[in-house]
């Protein structure tokens, strides 16, 4: 009798696991993919032939709108966060807190993987408040040093780590088991951007760069067959910001604008923060500046252009510096002598109501429409389409609105 009882137990386990194994495979999974430096019409080049086939067999939008100031490191987290900059806190690539001189800079591990700057609530810690796991090939912020706020894998930034190798990795994550398994996964793809500023966006290199990236793509879906894995994932494809040529356009020095020893300043290229000790030294410098406007403009914080929602955060600079559409910001006269020698060919950062500024939405899986087009689509909606797609509950405090790309989905 109890060999009898035995058997049955084990019996009803066995049943128990296929039956948990089944459901877990009927769950869906997100792929999010990364191509840094994408513009949306690189697409239409005839190059791309497994993003193409991705985009005919689901959605495609016309365009993804970056948020300002349209660079890599404040949009990667706003693609995650649904917070345009000035409310995750992200707001340049390099720049500072004025409160006590600390800096952040993409280029330096420690303030990269430094939780002190990153605001909001990402997708990966939601998805661990909802009992989801989730793993990251790159992405910025998922580095950070406190364990409940990366996701449950990740990697460290490595730029010289195959593309092959990535995709693997992410097919291995989703093959473990069931109650280790992530569904909602990050992928990240760094060659369209560098060419993109090397070359210029319309460069025989940026071309080869995106057909490179594109056979990662179609490599991952092949892999992702392979393990059975097809009808139960939403790949969803984006770009940071878009990109545009630098040639014939101005460099310009801050140092002939102002006296950079007494008002500090930071940014990237495209966009400068100037730091002032008090509102009437804002107002003089606004002033001094103005008049020597030429191939950019200058803005006090707090009358930036509404459409850019980047006002309220106190590190965002007493002044702001954009240049026009091309030209280049840089901090003394060495630096422009230098970088008009070897100046990049191809910029991003400018005003992101700018088309060339705008990136890549595509997606395809059993949770999008099959062969949709839609307009424009905001990149702070990103985050509550995968909530939606995974039946997360989203963070409240969030910019993106599920109702205005919902209409990509099945119904």
């Amino acid at each position: 009798m109890k060999t009898f009882f035995r058997s049955l137990f084990i019996i009803i386990v066995f049943i128990a696991q296929l039956i948990a194994t089944d459901q877990s495979e009927k769950r869906p999974y997100v792929i999010l993919v990364s191509i840094d430096g994408f513009r949306w019409d690189y697409l239409d080049r005839d190059i791309a032939p497994n993003l193409q086939a991705l985009a005919k067999e689901g959605v495609r939008a016309l365009t993804l709108q970056p948020a300002f100031p349209s660079i890599t490191f404040p949009n990667h987290y706003t693609i995650v966060t649904g917070l345009y900059p000035q409310n995750h806190g992200l707001i340049d690539n390099v720049f500072r807190n004025p409160f006590n001189n600390k800096r952040y800079s993409m280029y330096k591990n420690e303030t990269v993987r430094d939780d002190y700057w990153y605001g909001g609530e990402a997708l990966w810690v939601t998805a661990r408040k909802n009992g989801v796991k989730s793993a990251s090939y790159f992405w910025v912020g998922s580095e950070t040093n406190l364990p409940y706020k990366h996701p449950d894998y990740f990697k460290y930034y490595d730029g010289s780590v195959s593309h092959k190798s990535r995709v693997d990795e992410i097919v291995r994550w989703m093959q473990l088991p069931a109650g280790q398994r992530p569904r909602l996964l990050f992928l990240y793809f760094s060659d369209v951007d560098t060419w993109g500023h090397r070359g210029g966006p319309d460069s025989p290199e940026l071309n080869r760069a995106v057909a490179k990236v594109d056979s990662a793509i179609g490599y991952l879906r092949s892999r992702l067959a392979q393990i059975g894995k097809t009808d139960s994932v939403n790949i969803i494809v984006v770009s940071d910001h878009g990109m545009t040529s630098t040639r014939g356009k101005k460099m310009i020095a801050l140092e002939e604008l102002f006296d950079i020893d007494r008002y500090p300043a930071d940014g990237h290229d495209a966009v400068a923060h100037i730091y002032t000790q008090n509102a009437r030294e804002t107002r003089n410098l606004y002033k001094q500046i103005k008049k020597k406007e030429d191939g950019f403009r200058v803005y006090m914080r707090e009358e930036m252009p509404p459409y850019w929602h980047f006002s309220k955060h106190p590190y965002i600079g007493n002044l702001v510096l954009v240049a026009d559409l091309g030209n280049i910001i840089v901090k003394t006269l060495d630096q422009k002598r230098k970088r008009e020698s070897r100046k990049p060919l191809g910029m991003h950062g400018y005003d992101n109501f700018s088309l060339d500024m705008h990136g890549l939405f595509v997606a395809a899986g059993p949770a999008f429409k099959q062969g949709y087009r839609t307009g424009t689509v905001q990149n702070v909606d990103v985050y509550p389409l995968i909530c939606k797609i995974l039946n997360l509950i989203p963070n409240q405090k969030t910019d993106g609105r599920l109702e205005r790309v919902e209409a990509v989905l099945k119904r």
